[in-house]
């Protein structure tokens, strides 16, 4: 079993505490927050083990769980990974683009694994439909929480859209040509309510909506492709997949039949796939155990969190540019 140790006890922090201490692949060492009174609290209440030094902690285990705020995500991945220490890093990766090419190289050098937990790849209703997301060529998300007060200290691209960021990625196997936003700041310093459109180099087009500000949650994304529409439902972890062939030549009574202008017939029917039960955080800590024990590619890479956050900060790029699309 791997020997992990996680550098952050808030919220989050403390799921990751909960899940690791009962996975089958990592022995939980420790944790280390830097607010003593509080880690006192959480080793009294729950019985993890309290490091009083992240040098202490990191002397201890295989791997490293960074769940502290993104503005310490580089240092403390700086420290690990120069320990030769494994490192999953929560999204975003890092507070800058800089930063972050700068944890690829570290992790390159001191030959070590590195995931980033972007989360939604593990999400059941996504991993049910992902294999038949093959060339979308649009897509449309919308991922609307209502308000919370933590978290409005970053844009609500980082906070919220870049979970969509990092899933367009990973399905649409194109360069990114052009990014077009517009953001609005209602009660934050920052915006709250953001839209983005990304074009890719082959055509596809992405339209991003995030808003944390909103009466009701909303985490859905729909994929159109060729003969194809998939939805995605990643807060109630359902989906749709509607797909279209050649209608046969006698069709059945309750077949469904479309017919263009030209006269081209397609028949229209509903793919159900399985969406599995499952814990996305686990999963995703777990995968990473996977990946280093057996010298394999992690699911979201260093590289994935770096392309992610790119694309987010090309977004609040059009924010202070007068929304003028920023070319790449």
């Amino acid at each position: 079993m791997l020997k992990i140790g996680v550098l952050g006890a808030g919220h989050l922090g403390k799921i990751h505490l909960r899940l690791l201490q009962q996975s089958d692949k990592y022995e939980l060492v420790g944790f280390y927050d830097e607010n003593p009174e509080y880690a006192e609290k959480i080793e009294a209440e729950f019985g993890y083990k309290r490091f009083r030094t992240i040098a202490s902690l990191i002397h201890a285990v295989d791997v490293i769980d960074i769940v502290t705020p993104t503005l310490s995500h580089y240092k403390c991945a700086k420290v690990a990974i120069k320990s030769g220490k494994h490192v999953f890093i929560e999204k975003p990766i890092s507070n800058t683009v800089e930063e972050a090419e700068e944890i690829i190289a570290l992790a390159r050098e001191f030959g070590v694994k590195g995931q980033v937990g972007h989360v939604e790849r593990f999400n059941p209703a996504f991993m049910a439909t992902r294999d038949m997301i093959e060339t979308p060529m649009f897509i449309e998300t919308h991922r609307l929480a209502e308000f919370n007060p933590r978290g409005t200290d970053v844009p609500v691209v980082l906070d919220l859209m870049i979970h969509d960021i990092d899933v367009i990625l990973s399905v649409v196997k194109s360069p990114v040509k052009n990014v077009h936003a517009s953001g609005v700041s209602v009660i934050s310093e920052t915006p709250d309510i953001a839209n983005a459109r990304i074009e890719f180099e082959n055509g596809c087009v992405a339209n991003l909506t995030s808003s944390r500000i909103s009466l009701k949650n909303m985490r859905k994304s729909r994929f159109f492709q060729k003969d194809a529409y998939i939805s995605v439902d990643f807060l109630e972890k359902k989906c749709e997949v509607v797909k279209m062939k050649d209608a046969p030549e006698q069709p059945g009574d309750f077949d469904m039949i479309l017919q263009n202008a030209e006269g081209v017939r397609k028949q229209i029917y509903f793919a159900n796939p399985e969406v599995g039960l499952n814990n996305a955080i686990l999963d995703e800590l777990e995968t990473f155990a996977d990946a280093i024990v057996h010298n394999t590619r992690p699911v979201v890479t260093l590289e994935d969190g770096t392309d992610a956050l790119r694309v987010a900060y090309q977004i609040i790029d059009c924010f202070s540019s007068s929304n003028q699309p920023n070319i790449h």
